[in-house]
């Protein structure tokens, strides 16, 4: 295991830390659960550094690093919720997305290829772990932070749309391809078989 993979592991053990302090009230409660979840946030932007400056990108580390940030904000969210400080049916839908996206990835896997993080989504996680930190701050402390929270959630669901609908068109748009590729391979395949009895006929002769 290298340490881009274990960095992705981390994150996932952030992950009940983060709801615990979440969902724990006390003094400076709030605080920790920001750091924490800040802390993990940054792992997801190291393993994919040094993945690269490495040169230790695999298969299990680009399937593994999506669901692990999947995992972390679809726990943040859902625990914002049950805190009453997100409207659920917009956490719904994000989390709906992560899941659709998951389930792409797993059939695009299946069928050969991978899916890989796309611009958007790497710009839907920035807002949401902006959204996240906003609206766990303002909830106790800053309260002035209210309609900055309200625009993030709103950027996060705009882009977890757009991103969606990316991935998805990819999606088809290499099915296509290869479904276009093979009646080609077909046909290569049926001359080369009609050939083969003449080539046979020749060298009886």
């Amino acid at each position: 295991m290298n340490l881009p993979i274990s960095l992705t592991l981390l994150r996932i053990f952030f992950v009940p830390l983060v709801v615990v302090l979440l969902l724990t009230k006390g003094q400076n409660m709030d605080l920790w659960a920001v750091l924490v979840f800040l802390l993990a946030a940054v792992t997801d932007l190291l393993d994919g550094m040094l993945a690269r400056r490495r040169g230790q990108i695999t298969k299990l580390g680009i399937l593994l690093d999506p669901i692990a940030d999947k995992i972390l904000i679809s726990s943040a969210f859902i625990s914002l919720v049950e805190l009453h400080l997100v409207p659920a049916w917009m956490v719904v839908i994000i989390v709906g997305r992560e899941f659709a996206v998951s389930g792409l990835r797993s059939i695009a896997s299946a069928k050969g290829y991978l899916l890989e993080p796309s611009e958007l989504g790497k710009t839907k996680m920035v807002f949401e772990v902006a959204a996240i930190t906003v609206i766990i701050l303002e909830a106790r402390r800053f309260q002035f932070l209210h309609l900055l929270g309200d625009v993030l959630v709103w950027m996060v669901m705009v882009f977890a749309v757009v991103s969606a609908v990316q991935y998805f068109w990819s999606f088809w748009k290499r099915l296509d391809e290869r479904a276009k590729r093979r009646p080609s391979h077909r046909v290569l395949v049926m001359a080369r078989e009609e050939r083969a009895p003449e080539e046979k006929d020749v060298a009886a002769q």
